[in-house]
């Protein structure tokens, strides 16, 4: 089969296609024949040699597939073989077959393509945990999202609304803040204005009950100015640096809880109950036209290196998705 290997460890430049043997379906999981693949940040940490794969996992880089399923391995009853599905995987993504664990697999929603199904499960099982199961957001609490206009962002924005929340986001431009708000976001600049003060004046100094927050370090202290009484700060990545000076007072004067997880290295069981809530909670909205991913480009499998180098401009809004149908290697 064609697939996209890291050659080395750098730049887009290493993405390599190349021909790989096809793998084959082990007790529990099922093999897909990709026709798209999402785009995702550990990708680039993957390629940068920064985020290696869980020691089972392929090092093909990838975390997300839509696709029908081909093949079932031992004891797999759903789903069948034919079916059309979006999937949840460890890694081999970039490529035109993968295997992934039925439990992770989604039926693909009524009306949907592959390429929009393909741009849901790294966004949408890592919003649903860390903003609804480690967040607890409710109906009628605010939340302030860092890096609106990206897949997470994008994705965080139309589940809060969905389920009676209100949103407030931070973008790098005028043209992010717009489409941001067009999801039905309040968008605040940060390159032009100071997001804490920003907040305390749109919450009349309450407050936002939960953060979603992707920098890391250089905002911690200031997430913490930004939480209302009993507020969480849900951090999913570093992207400003991992390490950061505390002062633990508002914690414990506001009973602020601060809290974090990663999705790559859980289990497949702690997964599949992730994804049974969204087939519950969150697949019916989408059926329905309510929530709807946001792919701002789509590449061909040989240009992964092209989609890497629009990932790491943070020009994008919304997800950028890989084409594998038709693939060629030469």
């Amino acid at each position: 089969m064609a697939a996209v290997e890291i050659a080395q460890s750098g730049g887009p430049e290493v993405l390599q296609l190349c021909r790989r043997p096809m793998p084959q379906p082990g007790p529990g999981e099922v093999l897909i024949k990709v026709a798209a693949a999402g785009v995702n940040r550990p990708d680039v940490m993957q390629r940068k040699g920064l985020y290696p794969p869980p020691p089972e996992a392929s090092d093909v880089p990838g975390l997300e597939v839509a696709g029908k399923v081909v093949a079932l391995g031992e004891s797999v009853r759903e789903p069948t073989i034919g079916e059309s599905v979006c999937a949840l995987v460890s890694g081999g993504g970039y490529a035109e077959y993968c295997v992934a664990a039925a439990a992770l697999c989604l039926p693909m929603p009524k009306g949907f393509g592959p390429i929009d199904a393909a741009a849901m499960p790294e966004t949408f099982f890592t919003v649903w945990t860390n903003v609804f199961e480690r967040g607890g957001l409710k109906p009628g609490e605010s939340m302030l999202v860092h890096g609106g206009s990206s897949g997470i962002g994008t994705t965080a924005i139309q589940l809060a609304r969905a389920f009676g929340a209100s949103v407030f986001v931070t973008a790098g431009s005028a043209e992010k803040c717009r489409f941001c708000e067009q999801l039905g976001a309040t968008a605040i600049n940060y390159r032009e204005e100071d997001f804490v003060d920003r907040i305390k004046a749109l919450t009349e100094s309450k407050g936002v009950n939960l953060i979603l927050d992707m920098i890391g370090g250089p905002y911690l202290q200031r997430n913490l100015s930004c939480l209302a009484a009993d507020g969480r700060l849900v951090v999913i990545a570093v992207q400003g640096g991992p390490k950061a000076e505390i002062n633990l007072l508002p914690i414990f004067l506001n009973r602020l809880t601060l809290t974090g997880s990663t999705l790559r290295p859980r289990s497949v069981e702690e997964k599949a109950a992730i994804a049974d809530a969204l087939r519950r909670k969150v697949w019916p909205l989408l059926e329905s036209g309510q929530v709807k991913p946001v792919v701002h480009a789509t590449f061909p499998l040989a240009k992964a290196a092209e989609a890497h180098r629009l990932m790491e401009s943070s020009r994008h809004m919304g997800k950028i998705v890989l084409s594998v149908a038709g693939v060629r290697t030469g």
